[in-house]
């Protein structure tokens, strides 16, 4: 029997977390319960009460030392997403709590300001949508992203940023003053171009057709931009590679990247559940595909392979990267950001400012 699924959500399940001292199981009863049909799973928001905004981290393979996700949680739901197992430290559960119970910043704006603004704080590049999306449709109501924006554009700190949204759009006005700064660069995360896929791996991120067309959009206002493929997931969506970065190219995506699929800790589990839902017969071969790139396991968190992840297989997928980029001469890098620009941020809102002129 299969499970009965919540529309619009991307996890089966909402099993407990890691830490958790005490877990659940859903039972049939004989009245056909489980087959009932699940009612909508509506949004909560909590509040986060952190006392900062800055990220730091000092990982060999990230492009980055920082960054900023103003939502915990996201609501695009996508089964795949590497930052799900998170969701335990803060006691809820990596599944269906990871996709419908967000913590949001409220005061965002102010915790940025405050830290710019510190006697010790070193400019370098931020780096925002590296766990979370920043324009995840909570975004459109609580407008985080616009505000973070604004201070980022008013110091002229570098940032770089990771969507899945077409929502991107609307700050395109700020996006585009800063890309002619040398300050931003923009990723449009796409997965696949088979709407259907898409619809059931990512059930509330735009269709990937609309984030080609953001991504033209950004490109006709002057902004760098590019496509990170991502996840590349052997036997599901690895034949697309070549169309996808030709898809990319198209749009304008002056880069592209690519991720393998990660599945840490929760995730494994979540993903492969979500397999035997929607593709149970070729669900077993997912799996020993993922485990061949992954030296037998279903994830391998060493720095040096979780991205690409290593054998024959992953070898492939990377020689197949590097020829398609090739022939379509297209690069694999965005330019250098600046970070001369920068100024500390006025914290004295309140106070009258005197400027001199000759």
């Amino acid at each position: 029997m299969k499970n009965i699924i919540h529309k619009g959500r991307g996890s089966i399940s909402n099993s407990a977390g890691r830490y958790e001292k005490s877990s659940t199981t859903a039972i049939d009863d004989g009245w056909s319960s489980l087959d009932a049909e699940l009612p909508a799973l509506h949004t909560e928001i909590i509040i986060d009460t952190s006392r900062s905004l800055i990220s730091y981290n000092d990982s060999p393979d990230l492009p980055f030392d920082r960054s900023i996700n103003p939502y915990r949680g996201c609501e695009h739901g996508c089964v795949y997403c590497y930052a799900r197992p998170s969701h335990a430290y803060l006691g809820l559960s990596p599944g269906l709590d990871f996709e419908s119970r967000i913590l949001i910043k409220p005061n965002a704006a102010q915790l940025l300001r405050q830290e710019l603004a510190k006697r010790n704080y070193q400019c370098a590049p931020l780096a925002l949508g590296s766990n979370t999306d920043p324009y995840q449709p909570l975004e459109r109501q609580h407008k985080l992203m616009r505000q973070i924006l604004e201070i980022l554009a008013e110091t002229r700190h570098p940032l770089s940023i990771v969507t899945k949204s077409s929502l991107i759009e609307r700050d395109i006005d700020i996006l585009s003053t800063l890309s002619a700064q040398g300050l931003v660069s923009v990723y449009l995360s796409i997965t696949t171009l088979d709407r259907q896929l898409a619809r059931s791996m990512e059930p509330r991120a735009a269709t990937p057709q609309r984030r080609l067309e953001t991504l033209n959009k950004l490109r006709e206002a002057g902004i760098n931009t590019g496509v990170l493929v991502a996840p590349i997931i052997p036997g599901l969506n690895d034949h697309e590679l070549e169309n996808l970065v030709t898809a990319a190219q198209a749009a304008g995506a002056m880069s592209v990247e690519y991720i393998l699929l990660r599945l840490p800790l929760e995730v494994a589990e979540l993903f492969s559940e979500w397999l035997q839902q929607h593709y149970p017969l070729k669900a077993k071969h997912v799996l020993n595909l993922i485990k061949e790139t992954r030296e037998g396991k279903l994830y391998n968190a060493n720095f040096e392979q979780r991205f690409q992840g290593t054998g024959a297989y992953a070898n492939l997928l990377a020689q197949r990267f590097r020829l398609i980029c090739k022939r379509l001469a297209i690069e694999k890098s965005m330019p250098a950001l600046r970070t001369d620009l920068f100024r500390k941020p006025d914290t004295n809102t309140q106070q009258m400012r005197f400027e001199f002129f000759d």
